[in-house]
């Protein structure tokens, strides 16, 4: 009995090891968006964005892939700092939601402003790793 304990008790730690690295990869790839983000990577976010991207604004302008891309790489605004809190990962087999706050620290002709957003982002995993495939931003008043 003990052995059929010892043995269960082990299956199910692995498994939750197991379920929990889907979250750890996500985070990485967030963590991977916020670096070329702050250092207008087009590159790096070419290989993060899914083909097929909807990328939404919190004044609900919406971007192509490429257009989210040209907009971060040419744009006068300059991310300084993207700081995540209160996020939560779910993953649902390839898909990822990836729901919480995002406070921007930005600077566009040397004034700088904090927009403080709550953000949606669906990320899908391919062969190309997890790749953002939706965003959806709302600004937040506080």
């Amino acid at each position: 009995m003990l052995r059929i304990l010892t043995l269960l008790t082990l299956v199910s730690c692995s498994a939750a090891m197991f379920a929990a690295e889907p979250d750890k990869e996500v985070l990485t790839a967030m963590d991977n968006w916020r670096k070329a983000m702050i250092a207008k990577d087009g590159k790096a976010l070419d290989k993060l964005y899914a083909p097929d991207l909807t990328y939404t604004h919190s004044s609900g302008k919406n971007e192509t892939k490429t257009e989210a891309i040209a907009a971060i790489v040419n744009g006068k605004n300059k991310n300084e700092k993207i700081e995540f809190s209160d996020t939560t990962v779910r993953v649902y087999g390839k898909t990822a939601l990836v729901k919480g706050k995002v406070s921007i620290t930005a600077s566009t002709d040397g004034k700088q402003s904090v927009t403080n957003l709550n953000i949606l982002h669906v990320w899908v995993k391919s062969s190309a790793g997890w790749q953002l495939t939706a965003r959806q931003a709302i600004r937040l008043t506080q």
